[in-house]
């Protein structure tokens, strides 16, 4: 936060709101070719109970990202929809929406040929898990009726009743794995949609046809419960989050009326209650200690390996482990919004934001496949005939290119990478919001960055103070500035209010001036509390004063000065310290080829001393907010520019950038709301960390493009010009699939490199 806006009204606190998320529904299409009939989409969010007046539905047919995409487009006629969440796994979708749109909607979601049944609640966790192992016994007694086709196949006598056996195992086999494939396959081609269910129906119907069933049905049936395997290893990346709320115990002891403890369902605490927690047990909601002392394990929420000692007035996270001594607390957020929870929805959301290359392997995969499939007609039909192939042969290789063309792996590629991202980040005590951030932090090359409470501690004290007119009782000054300063939340401020004794007095038509101070009206007289540059517009600094000035300035105090219409009656100099990771963190920053440059409205002499002590050689000092956004859209003319800070003054400049950074701890609201990354445990470091971990998810993501379409190639050219087979192409597919799958989730088993 600048140091020289006193201009923050106390309703502008600065809140330790630490799990920001954007508040909004962000619809975003998912529309992407499906990745099969067991598809569990890596960006689909975790459902909660639908709204008062919410329509919950669950879409039998819907289990991947095409059908999700799908209904998104035909819902966006309607305005009245406030919201959208889909749980592709339960097969359920929450509509926030009121009543009297509910049955357009339904109708207009079954005119896509998705049946729909409402629901009264999601379905029960018990019952997903019972569907899910019904999945794999469907799926291997079709493995092994396919087996038995097979069987059937190869060693039974060439006669007309053990042929029809074998097809009847075959279309068994075929029935129990891929009727829902086939359905949603011929449904798509009616309507002239070529997906993966459509590229999947086609060769395995063709392949029937010209006596290949037994490679149809045990196609079918790998195809499925290679799908499901990969389904199960994309939720890895989701569980990395939705994991940690298992963290929070769900019962706490709170104290009763009759001062007694009893331990109640965490649900039904209210804000307000005053709970206990022992050694070694976890804190159950958000609080602030009353009483005790202990060192806590905050690494859950914020990251930080080193466990964080805790005093009365001081914050405490669900989640985190009370290490040492009981801690007795007064619970500040309901279950329901604690800070994790918070921190899993907010990234939950960021899942549903397509980053650019998730977008780019979309638009390829919209062009791919249809391109694929015109390739596969015309080697069925154009090789008979310009090049005398039989057709069968002609037709079966156009068949294999089609199982082989499946662009399934190129799909999964980016989002169980970005989700892999996002998770590895949040784990880190890094929240990033989409995607397209974690991209575009890659890209950055100039990072601009507040001073206070961003490179400094934030919370100065007062070193010195002095009465300067002798027409006013000293008293009488003092009781004024402490008045007007115990109105802002600004730090400094804060730390003239804290540094002065006495009891503050009713300030009237109190006001502030953004970039400038305070102003107010005590015991009938106006006054004014600010920075150098105010005091210096109003026209009353004198040659002395200024001489006076410049020596607090050039040693490194922050200096506000009280006045009233006819002079400055006094001066009060403040010491902020710099973080001891901020030296740190600009070094890194320098290391990976990132240019420093502080921005504060701080007077130059304050900045330059901060700025010596970190390791920034470029300081711009004397900036309002406008200054600010202007210095950042001036830099973002010919380079990636990013912002980090804290403040309201920083919010204009924080969503400017092309990646904003907001300390989740010191910072305001309207900070957080407008960066695009928030750092949980307020250390600068993590600045760097996000950059490598950004450049990391690109090198996995360009891996798994070059992985899914260079096994591709191969098999291309295998079945076009050698002989490859439909076994041989499920295998390609389903194995590009799980490469890219695994090599995705790597990124949540390490750290970004430095």
């Amino acid at each position: 936060m600048s140091t020289h806006d006193h201009g923050a009204p106390a309703d502008h606190h600065h809140a330790h709101d630490h799990a920001h998320g954007s508040g909004q529904d962000r619809d975003h299409d998912h529309a992407v070719p499906c990745c099969g009939p067991t598809c569990a989409s890596p960006v689909a969010t975790t459902l909660t109970p639908p709204s008062a007046g919410g329509l919950l539905l669950r879409i039998p047919a819907m289990d991947c990202p095409t059908e999700e995409g799908q209904i998104r487009r035909a819902l966006e006629r309607f305005t009245e929809i406030r919201g959208l969440r889909f749980d592709l796994g339960a097969r359920t979708l929450s509509i926030d929406a009121p009543p009297a749109s509910w049955e357009p909607v339904a109708a207009a979601i079954r005119a896509l040929g998705f049946e729909t049944e409402t629901l009264s609640a999601p379905p029960a966790a018990e019952d997903t898990a019972k569907a899910r192992r019904g999945e794999w016994a469907r799926l291997l007694a079709a493995l092994l009726v396919a087996l038995g086709a097979e069987t059937v196949h190869f060693s039974a006598p060439d006669a007309l009743a053990w042929k029809l056996a074998g097809m009847a195992l075959a279309g068994a086999a075929i029935a129990l794995s891929g009727l829902a494939v086939l359905r949603k396959g011929l449904s798509s081609l009616l309507r002239g949609q070529l997906n993966i269910n459509a590229l999947m129906s086609v060769a395995v119907l063709g392949a029937f046809v010209i006596g290949q069933w037994p490679e149809a049905a045990m196609v079918m049936a790998l195809y499925s419960l290679a799908e499901l395997i990969e389904a199960r290893s994309v939720e890895r990346a989701r569980k990395a989050i939705t994991g940690l709320l298992a963290l929070s115990p769900p019962r706490v002891e709170v104290r009763q009326a009759d001062g007694s403890w009893a331990s109640v369902a965490a649900g039904i605490v209210a804000v307000g209650a005053l709970a206990r927690v022992k050694p070694g047990e976890r804190f159950a909601l958000d609080g602030r200690v009353t009483a005790g002392q202990g060192a806590v394990d905050q690494s859950p929420v914020t990251g930080e390996s080193i466990p964080v000692d805790k005093l009365p007035g001081d914050e405490v996270f669900a989640g985190t482990i009370n290490q040492s001594g009981a801690l007795e607390f007064e619970v500040t957020r309901p279950a329901g919004d604690t800070t994790l929870a918070r921190i899993i929805h907010a990234v939950e959301q960021a899942q549903g934001q397509r980053a650019p290359t998730q977008r780019f392997v979309d638009r390829f995969a919209a062009v791919y496949t249809p391109a694929v499939f015109a390739l596969a007609l015309a080697v069925a039909v154009g090789t008979p005939l310009l090049m005398g192939w039989p057709w069968p042969t002609a037709v079966y290789k156009a068949l294999v290119l089609l199982v082989i063309a499946c662009p399934c792996a190129l799909v999964i590629s980016t989002p169980v990478t970005v989700v892999s991202g996002l998770a590895a980040a949040a784990r880190r005590g890094i929240l990033i919001k989409g995607g397209v951030h974690l991209e575009e932090a890659r890209r950055l090359s100039v990072m601009a960055l507040d001073k206070t409470g961003t490179l400094t501690e934030g919370r100065p004290r007062l070193v010195a103070h002095a009465a300067l007119s002798q027409a006013r009782p000293e008293a009488e000054v003092m009781q004024v500035a402490k008045s007007l300063a115990s109105r802002s939340d600004h730090p400094v401020s804060q730390a003239v209010a804290a540094g002065l004794g006495g009891q503050a007095l009713a300030v009237q038509d109190f006001g502030a001036q953004m970039g400038r101070g305070v102003h107010g009206t005590v015991a009938g007289r106006r006054y004014f509390l600010g920075n150098h540059r105010w005091v210096h517009e109003r026209g009353l600094c004198s040659a002395e004063l200024e001489s006076r000035l410049q020596e607090h300035e050039a040693a490194g105090l922050m200096l506000s000065l009280l006045a009233d219409e006819d002079g400055v009656l006094a001066l009060f100099a403040v010491a902020d310290t710099v973080k001891a990771s901020s030296r740190q963190a600009v070094a890194e920053l320098k290391a990976l080829g990132i240019r420093t440059i502080m921005l504060t409205g701080d007077n130059p002499s304050t900045a330059k001393a901060i700025a010596s002590q970190v390791g920034i050689d470029d300081v711009r000092a004397h900036l309002l907010p406008q200054d600010k956004l202007d210095v950042i859209a001036d830099l973002g003319t010919t380079r990636r520019v990013g912002m980090v800070g804290d403040g309201v003054n920083d919010s204009p400049s924080l969503a400017a950038a092309a990646v904003g950074f907001s300390m989740g701890g010191a910072g305001t609201d309207t900070a957080k709301e407008a960066a695009d990354v928030l750092i949980m445990n307020d250390d600068l470091r993590k600045v760097p960390e996000t950059i490598r971990l950004s450049r990391r998810t690109h090198a996995v993501l360009w891996q798994n493009i070059a992985i899914a379409l260079g096994i591709k190639a191969v098999f291309f050219a295998l079945a076009v010009f050698g002989s490859a087979t439909m076994w041989m192409a499920v295998f390609a597919d389903m194995g590009a699939s799980l490469l890219v799958v695994f090599n995705g989730l790597r990124l949540l088993r390490a750290p970004a490199a430095r």
